[in-house]
């Protein structure tokens, strides 16, 4: 997320690990990104690697422990941030890693220190998704079996992940979607799955087949291996949200004694058609938080947002709006210049809180236009705020597209999703204040729209926006903020650029 379009973002998934009575540590790590010439599936081209490795390293953490993380960037000519997907930051906000909002881009040959106590444990898993698949593939047909010499088990950066396993027992297992674009359908052959954890918070223990996973968000399911030990077994990914041009990715639940190399005896299981969006909103709506363990929303909002996801054009480019408005970042990243009253560094208007009545989520908007603006939404610290996503129709007829939405800084509780167009008078009595699930990323699926509440009490500025990768840099977020003179001491690194750059760094 930079106003810099050569920038990238790195995004560590930070998933749920049960704490540990151990003293908290400070860990001390030195990255260097690079490029590198890898084939992560099968096929050699350029990634960005972390101190010579793809994936990166494996980082291990428990909740109060300190990161320390100094990072060089080593890219020829692109800036970098990394942002610590699901950590608060509380205190602080300027190591949330988002460009020309928390703090100034990583250009070549710089070093940025990321600093901050985790707040909920982590374990980024030190490997990638298998993207090469043992499929043989047509344009209308999988075959089976499959011929072994279509990816070698001997390439080592690109042979399946393997699950090793014994009989009879039970385990754990973090899921955590990294795409940038699609969403995906989990499945392990022959296995039922038990949800018990989503986005770091509890949920009520749900038996299901598959997982529908999107963009940003994560899990842990309970796995029992009581199926026949004599062969081992697919665990699949699928997409789903939009028509796909690849094969599953694969890995291979290895059942001892079998050797993980002997390919399973059934197909992988099959996925749910990937425009079924009631399987979807099925799946969405049996996902319940634990709430002998998760903090109870409030039960009323001082304030309400509802925020209209559309596609429009712009100077004859393709650019996605809320309210009618696409985001456009500043020169100078907002929380340094709302720290130090810097008032010119962005637009001064709020983007608008509601879209006009009239407005027919099911047709291509009768006005395509839309405008640009780097305002941003200001909270009460420790308000309670409903935000309430509505999705419509594309630029394109009978066509709406699903959204993961992503808030920084927060958590924050799924009230209930709908069809059509949201009705205040109607729909706020229907909202989930017993039990629902407490994340950080949602789903806004096509034609609907999703209610969420969360307390604004962590001081700092925070996006939130699409998980799809492409849509955010179209413009599909906002900027909260809240707070933000209680922030303290802003380390000089991150205002090295803009109008806070002239402000405190002399040269």
């Amino acid at each position: 997320m930079s106003s810099n379009p050569s920038s990238f973002i790195f995004c560590f998934c930070l998933v749920f690990l049960l704490q540990s009575a151990c003293a908290s540590k400070a860990r001390h790590l030195k990255w260097e990104l690079g490029y590198l010439d890898w084939a992560p599936d099968c096929v050699q081209s350029f990634v960005i690697g972390i101190n010579g490795q793809y994936p990166g390293p494996t980082v291990r953490a428990k909740a109060g422990d300190t990161l320390v993380v100094e990072v060089t960037n080593k890219l020829p000519t692109e800036g970098v941030v990394i942002h610590w997907h699901g950590i608060r930051q509380l205190g602080t906000p300027w190591a949330d890693g988002t460009a020309a909002i928390s703090q100034c881009a990583i250009n070549p040959e710089e070093t940025f220190v990321y600093r901050f106590v985790v707040d909920k444990s982590l374990l980024i898993q030190g490997r990638g998704q298998f993207n090469c698949s043992l499929a043989r593939y047509s344009q209308t047909t999988w075959t089976y079996p499959w011929p072994e010499t279509m990816c070698a088990f001997n390439n080592t950066q690109c042979t399946p992940h393997v699950l090793r396993v014994q009989p009879n027992k039970t385990y754990r297992l973090r899921i955590a979607s990294v795409t940038s674009l699609a969403s995906l359908n989990f499945a392990i052959g022959g296995h039922k799955m038990v949800l018990v954890e989503a986005d770091g918070n509890y949920l009520e223990p749900t038996t299901v087949d598959k997982i529908d996973i999107y963009s940003g968000e994560s899990y842990s399911v309970l796995i029992r291996t009581d199926q026949s030990p004599s062969t081992n077994y697919w665990v699949s990914i699928n997409v789903r949200g939009r028509k796909p041009s690849t094969p599953p990715g694969l890995a291979i639940l290895n059942y001892y004694p079998n050797p993980h190399t002997k390919l399973p005896a059934i197909p992988p299981p099959p996925s749910p058609a990937w425009n079924d969006t009631s399987y979807s909103i099925s799946f969405a709506r049996k996902i319940l938080g634990k709430s002998s363990l998760n903090p109870r929303p409030p039960l009323a909002a001082q304030r309400r947002i509802i925020l209209l996801n559309t596609q429009n054009k712009m100077n004859g480019y393709t650019k996605w709006s809320i309210n009618n408005v696409s985001l456009s970042l500043p020169v100078t990243p907002y929380l340094g210049s709302i720290k130090f009253g810097l008032s010119n560094a962005f637009d001064s208007v709020a983007p608008p809180e509601n879209f006009p009545a009239d407005y027919d989520i099911m047709q291509p908007p009768q006005n395509p236009n839309t405008t640009t603006s780097t305002g941003i939404f200001r909270f009460e610290l420790n308000s309670t705020v409903d935000v309430i996503l509505q999705n419509a129709n594309t630029l394109t007829s009978n066509n709406s597209e699903l959204h993961p939405w992503h808030l920084h800084g927060h958590d924050f509780w799924v009230l209930g999703y709908g069809d059509g167009k949201f009705d205040e008078k109607r729909d706020v009595k229907g909202f989930n204040l017993r039990n629902p699930p407490l994340r950080n990323t949602v789903t806004l699926f096509p034609y609907g729209w999703t209610a969420l509440r969360f307390v604004a009490d962590n001081p700092g500025v925070w996006p939130f926006h699409c998980h799809i990768e492409p849509h955010l840099h179209m413009g599909m977020g906002v900027i909260f903020a809240e707070g933000v003179e209680l922030v303290g001491r802003i380390p000089l690194s991150a205002l090295g650029c803009g109008l806070t750059r002239k402000l405190l760094i002399h040269e």
